[in-house]
């Protein structure tokens, strides 16, 4: 492991790449196409295993000033990708291979970028980062997660409690619908129970917020291609949240925090995540590979998250791990000696 963190120009260059290579590919086709989803599919884990490099953690205290408008220009790049996207899917412009490429280059980058950059933006203090998470995941049609996310997940982080966390055995197939659901009922209700305890009033609900502008973008898709343009939208909204699912899937899968003799969980550790220590992928995915740190500490800048030797690690990317997740038998047998062993030496009794 180096002793140094990721430097900024690489966040940046790793997350912002694939978009130009696709916006390109727009107007282009063929070639970039090809270049914007090979980049997004192979060469992030190419990289990573050719390239063996682990990247150090910064000094406590370390500020980023340049993390934010990394931030911005991602989510930027969300809101301007997904309607040139479904133009260029629905226009004569493209043949039918390129749109292939097309759309399955723009939904792994909204899945494996865009929603990084959507979820270290509700995370942010300032409201108009904020606003802009919210408006990179309402555009994916997945609003509620902004509230699930934050209300729910970070405080019932594994236990029984919280719809994102995985239970051993559990394949991703039975988690997605589960989580959706459950994530969409638990982020209204910790929504409303706040707006009960506020004394004034607290204007329109969010998830009117998401709702309406999930509806103005099929609208707008709609208007761009027809009845096929709010499908495609749909679609790609669709696969970028199973990408979502399947990070929080594979990042909580079979942990579980213990009940104290009082009734209550033990504090939420770093044992209570898996991470991935693998660099460029860690790069284009805005550090949220090292996701036991960011439980620690949700407010803490990206490029300045930890790995420490007290979180239990995946010997594949994330990109690779989730792809794995997606066979159940495959998935299971893999993380079944990682998971007995880590589980072992926290004194409880494996998963079969």
């Amino acid at each position: 492991m180096s002793d140094r963190p990721l430097p900024m120009p690489v966040f940046a260059i790793a997350a912002l790449s694939p978009v130009g290579l696709i916006a390109f590919g727009v107007w282009a086709g063929g070639t970039w196409l090809w270049a914007g989803f090979l980049y997004m599919v192979l060469l992030v884990i190419v990289l990573d295993q050719l390239i063996p490099y682990v990247a150090g953690n910064a000094p406590e205290g370390a500020e980023f000033p340049a993390a934010d408008a990394v931030l911005v220009a991602v989510g930027l790049a969300v809101v301007a990708l997904m309607p040139l996207a479904v133009w260029g899917i629905t226009s004569d412009h493209l043949r039918l291979g390129e749109k292939v490429l097309l759309f399955f280059g723009t939904s792994y980058f909204l899945g494996h970028v865009g929603h990084p950059a959507a979820h270290e933006l509700i995370h942010r203090s300032g409201r108009g980062l904020y606003r802009l998470g919210v408006l990179v995941y309402s555009m994916m049609l997945f609003g509620h997660h902004a509230s699930a996310h934050r209300l729910v997940h970070h405080t019932a982080v594994a236990t029984p409690d919280d719809p994102n966390s995985a239970r051993a055995g559990e394949s991703f197939w039975r988690f997605a619908p589960r989580a959706w659901i459950g994530g969409f009922r638990a982020g209204k209700a910790a929504e409303d129970a706040q707006r009960a305890r506020r004394k004034r009033a607290a204007g329109a609900h969010p998830d009117a917020w998401y709702l309406g502008i999930g509806v103005a973008c099929l609208g707008l898709a709609a208007i761009i291609g027809g009845p096929v343009g709010a499908l495609i939208w749909l679609l790609l909204s669709a696969h970028a949240q199973m990408q979502q699912l399947l990070g929080d899937y594979v990042q909580h899968y079979g942990l579980a925090r213990a009940r104290l003799p009082d009734g209550r969980y033990e504090p939420v550790g770093a044992r209570h995540s898996w991470n991935t220590p693998h660099w460029f992928s860690s790069a284009l995915m805005l550090n949220a590979p090292r996701h036991s740190d960011h439980h620690a500490h949700p407010s803490r800048p990206y490029p300045a998250l930890r790995l420490t030797k007290d979180a239990p690690l995946l010997p594949w990317p994330l990109p690779l791990a989730c792809a794995l997740a997606m066979v159940p038998r495959l998935w299971k047998r893999r993380m079944r000696p990682h998971l007995a062993h880590w589980q072992s030496q926290h004194g409880q009794v494996p998963a079969q």
